[in-house]
């Protein structure tokens, strides 16, 4: 019953953060998941309901670098993020933590966005 619960407390998280967080074609929503094993990162345009930018650990790019989704996974996959939303014309973007503290792996991941030109 305890995982039950604590599934419906994130499912809560998720719905007040998405109430008051969304993406538009000029700033898209940054929407950042982590399991256990991997990290997803997406930049969203609400409005048209498409996705942007898309990047995560599964992905050939980054599995050839060894990324997990660790500390270390987290740093990197933020970086190649930045640049890949760069190219693809992207400055600004809303950020969407889906329902997570904002410690440790989608700190990280926040920060080496931003590092990488990504403002937010």
């Amino acid at each position: 019953m305890k995982t039950v619960y604590k599934a419906q407390l994130l499912q809560k998280r998720k719905w007040r953060i998405r109430k008051k967080v969304t993406g538009t074609a000029v700033r898209p929503r940054l929407s950042v998941k982590f399991s256990g094993k991997h990290i997803y990162a997406q930049a969203v345009n609400d409005d048209a309901g498409t996705t942007l930018v898309f990047l995560s650990t599964l992905d050939p790019e980054t599995r050839k670098s060894q990324v997990k989704g660790n500390v270390a996974g987290a740093k990197s996959l933020g970086a190649a993020f930045a640049a890949k939303a760069k190219a693809a014309g992207i400055t600004g973007v809303v950020f969407d933590r889906n329902g997570r503290l904002f410690h440790g792996r989608v700190k990280i991941f926040a920060d080496a966005a931003r590092e990488g030109g990504l403002q937010f």
